[in-house]
């Protein structure tokens, strides 16, 4: 029977051989562990898997319910490339021994310790503070990562635990301070590094859930999802940030079968949702508020289905370099493909589809305009994008034309993206 990648930790002493590094995931699943999400704790555990062990700093799950931990242990056992440990998180309740193991325990390679402590309600237990001391005083023990999820005072963010706490953490690291060579958290949705008590400190928070903005100096357009390696060079134990990227994770769109089925569920995704508005907006004509208000509902529901599926096969270039990838479809949709298919429409007497080939061909012509200056992304000047809700076309500039240049729908109907929305 093959070993579980998932470790339940039942010791509170495990001595590891032939590790000598270990990849760190902070945060995968306290946002919900729904694909859009769980592509990026996939990518995640495909990183770490260049490591001999992975460790997460934290809320596995929204909530410790059976469904949750089940979920993502089925997960987990499938994608990650080597053992995983966990430590406990304030998501993390209820039955959390029972999957995962003990809440405060150390492990022990051939050339440093990780002393995993639980502080998941913001305090210390003297359980894992006297495992703590223990496995400090050791001779073998000569340097040390103390991991806990909450993080400790320090210069950038308040949600931590408090300086008693700290205090009573200090005191138990405090006779073999040297051998500490790391404070390793996670809980907030971001990264940074920060020095406190001498000690560098590493907040990784990146491993699934959305970034966000922690405070005025960590900003989530600031940092992207991100692992942390722990790894020796001359017998030093140090660490690097690795990034993931966007285009992390590639397994379902390796299979053929697969590949195209997810496809084709998009678009089935996408038409139900198209089909929802349509008929809400027939009900809202008819004044049915309420079954108009329920079929905005169900298609918001198909989009955020279809936006897992294409999730899972997007290959996106770097940010940066996106908007390059667009504007190409743009123009050709204007220049050939569309005009081709009104004259079409024309010649074979189908006057609505002509209308609509024509007016989108010179909506697409603005989109490749727009996408042209957007390229120069820290210079768009645009402050506000009107577009006609009639028939899709696309207006820019402080003062929009009273009537749609295309269908002569009226100002007062255009929708408004930017400032002063």
């Amino acid at each position: 029977m093959a070993m579980k990648k998932l470790v339940q930790v039942l010791e509170p002493i495990v001595r590891l051989k032939s590790v000598h590094s270990i990849g760190v995931i902070g945060d995968p699943g306290c946002e919900g562990l729904g694909t859009y999400n769980m592509k990026v704790y996939a990518g995640a555990l495909e990183e770490s898997s260049r490591d001999d062990i992975t460790l997460i700093v934290g809320d596995l799950v929204p909530a410790g319910t059976d469904h949750h931990y089940r979920t993502i242990q089925d997960l987990t056992e499938i994608l990650a490339g080597n053992p995983v440990y966990c430590l406990r998180g304030n998501h993390d309740t209820g039955a959390y021994s029972d999957y995962f193991g003990l809440k405060n325990y150390a492990l022990l390679t051939d050339d440093f310790a990780v002393i995993v402590l639980d502080n998941a309600v913001r305090s210390f237990e003297e359980e894992g503070l006297s495992l703590l001391r223990q496995v400090l005083s050791m001779e073998e023990v000569e340097q040390a990562v103390i991991a806990f999820h909450i993080p400790v005072p320090n210069h950038f963010i308040r949600n931590c635990v408090s300086e008693e706490e700290f205090g009573r953490l200090k005191d138990a690291y405090g006779p073999w301070k040297n051998k500490v060579k790391y404070l390793l958290c996670g809980h907030v949705h971001s990264r940074f590094e920060d020095v406190v008590d001498g000690i560098p400190l590493i907040c990784t928070g990146g491993g699934g859930a959305m970034i966000e903005d922690v405070s005025k100096d960590i900003r989530a357009c600031d940092v992207e999802h991100h692992i942390v390696h722990f790894y020796l060079e001359g017998g030093k134990l140090c660490h690097k940030i690795t990034d993931l990227l966007e285009d992390c994770y590639k397994r379902e769109r390796e299979d053929g079968i697969l590949s195209r089925k997810l496809e084709e569920t998009v678009q089935g995704e996408l038409l139900a949702h198209f089909n929802y508005l349509m008929f809400a907006d027939r009900a809202e004509r008819r004044g049915m508020e309420r079954i108009a208000s329920l079929f905005r509902a169900l298609a918001a529901s198909e989009y955020y289905h279809a936006r897992s599926f294409f999730s899972i096969l997007d290959q996106p270039a770097p940010f940066a370099e996106t908007i390059q990838t667009y504007e190409p479809g743009e123009t050709f949709e204007y220049s050939h493909f569309y005009r081709m298919l009104a004259q079409y429409a024309k010649d074979h007497d189908s006057p609505l589809a002509e209308q609509a080939y024509a007016g989108a061909a010179m909506a697409e012509k603005v989109h490749g305009e727009l996408l042209k200056q957007a390229a120069d992304m820290e210079n768009f000047g645009e402050e506000r994008v009107y577009v006609c809700p009639v028939c899709g076309y696309v207006m820019v500039g402080d003062a929009a034309p009273e009537r749609c240049p295309v269908c002569g729908g009226p100002k007062k109907q255009y929708e408004v993206y930017g400032s002063n929305e």
